[in-house]
């Protein structure tokens, strides 16, 4: 689909009453847009690592976290953790290439400039990359990480930040 497809989507904060809908969009993205670069096994002990609701709300409320609206529904989520860290970036599957991933990182990273953050950091999985690529993200490290006796692979990237004064100065 193209992302004409779809209207512009609307952004706002997490709520409490969003994690299970989150919590959803998560297991589908994971078990949908991952096919080609992670087994079966592997997503399913990426999606495990996700199950205990409380503690994904805790990650989700202990940082800057921006739901993607379309239609007043949930498509998609973004998470920054102090320290500039993008923590969580999921998008239904149903409206992934349509630019909603892009709107939230695009969001993520001014509200993380206006706050005085100078480089973000992300450690993306095979399927995110090229999305951080093309954002001008650098990758830095390759990582393997073990879920439940599975190892998944996903790439350290970073992204400068321009000052908040330089931005402020732009015409």
């Amino acid at each position: 689909m193209s992302a004409g497809a779809f209207p512009k989507p609307s952004l706002r904060p997490y709520l409490a009453s969003d994690v299970q809908l989150l919590s959803e969009i998560r297991f589908a993205a994971i078990e949908e847009l991952t096919v080609e670069d992670y087994d079966e096994a592997q997503r399913r002990a990426w999606v495990s690592a996700g199950n205990d609701e409380e503690a994904f709300a805790r990650g989700l409320e202990k940082g800057l976290t921006l739901v993607a609206l379309i239609g007043g529904g949930p498509v998609g989520f973004i998470s920054l953790q102090d320290g500039g860290l993008i923590d969580q970036l999921y998008i239904h599957p149903a409206i992934a290439r349509t630019g909603v991933a892009s709107a939230l990182v695009e969001a993520i990273e001014k509200l993380a400039a206006a706050r005085g953050t100078a480089m973000l950091v992300t450690d993306a999985s095979d399927t995110a990359k090229p999305l951080f690529e093309a954002r001008g993200y650098q990758a830095t490290r390759r990582n393997t990480i073990e879920i439940d006796g599975e190892y998944l692979g996903n790439t350290r990237m970073t992204k400068t930040l321009a000052p908040k004064a330089a931005a402020d100065r732009r015409p």
